[in-house]
């Protein structure tokens, strides 16, 4: 499967029209430094401008977890606020934002802290039943920097959102897909990737302009009033009529066939 590395924290594999961003510090269960968020940042950059590649799947490295958080020895390395600040903006998680095509979150043992931030920022999370979820940070005296106070209200609720934030608890796979902050679970751990891999090519498979711009009108449209977002799902929308490959997947419709899309 392994494509490349861009560098030693993270690697990029490429299978058919799905692109694997694989955090790559199993030794210390992926957890972030400075290292780690320049090359997810480019690592998201490479493989959303790349035409080949359709859905970009976000993945942790070794058999204990997607990602344990903030690496707290480099963190308490960098302890000035001009440090800190350019640690956390721009394109970090929010670089996340910026990608057009759909990205998943396959999430197996631990994703705690900023690993489950990147988790959030994510389109889909897919869980194995392995998981572990949990934003530790008030414990250690501090809150979610990268998106957690945000992201995970708007995910499950406020109040079970503050439960979270405030017990600083850990929940498992079966009560993360309960409350919803995963839409799927595995049917076992170590079938976690090979399912993943056929939901994001059957995703992949569809029109890539038609995946932009659904993610577009649902991720921009909850931040509107309903009057403001139906207005951009409509000019979407018709936006999308013009297009070639909407013509071909009614053609193919039509004619009881499979659709070849051209991305036009």
């Amino acid at each position: 499967m392994a494509d490349g590395a861009i560098e030693q924290t993270v690697q990029i594999e490429r299978v058919n029209r799905v692109g694997w961003i694989v955090l790559n510090r199993p030794g210390q269960i992926n957890a972030i430094n400075p290292a780690l968020r320049l090359e997810v940042t480019q690592a998201l950059e490479q493989l959303d401008s790349d035409p080949e590649m359709g859905v970009i799947v976000i993945r942790g490295a070794g058999e204990r977890g997607f990602c344990a958080g903030a690496d707290i020895k480099a963190q308490s390395d960098a302890t000035s606020l001009p440090t800190l600040r350019a640690g956390m903006t721009p394109g970090w998680i929010e670089a996340l934002d910026r990608v057009r095509k759909p990205v998943i979150a396959a999430i197996h043992g631990f994703c705690l802290g900023g690993g489950l931030e990147i988790a959030m920022a994510c389109d889909m999370r897919i869980a194995a039943p392995s998981a572990v979820f949990g934003l530790p940070e008030t414990s250690l005296g501090l809150i979610p920097g990268g998106g957690g106070t945000q992201r995970l209200p708007r995910i499950v609720g406020l109040g079970r959102a503050l439960d979270l934030l405030l017990t600083g608890e850990r929940i498992d796979a079966a009560e993360a897909h309960r409350i919803g902050l995963v839409s799927r679970l595995a049917t076992a751990s170590d079938h976690l990737i090979d399912e993943v891999q056929v939901l994001a090519e059957r995703i992949a498979a569809k029109p890539a302009s038609a995946l932009a711009y659904v993610k577009e009108a649902a991720r921009d449209g909850l931040e509107m009033d309903l009057r403001a977002g139906l207005k951009l799902e409509k000019d979407l929308f018709v936006l999308l009529m013009s297009t070639d490959d909407r013509r071909e997947a009614a053609a193919a419709f039509k004619e009881k066939r499979q659709p070849v899309f051209t991305g036009r």
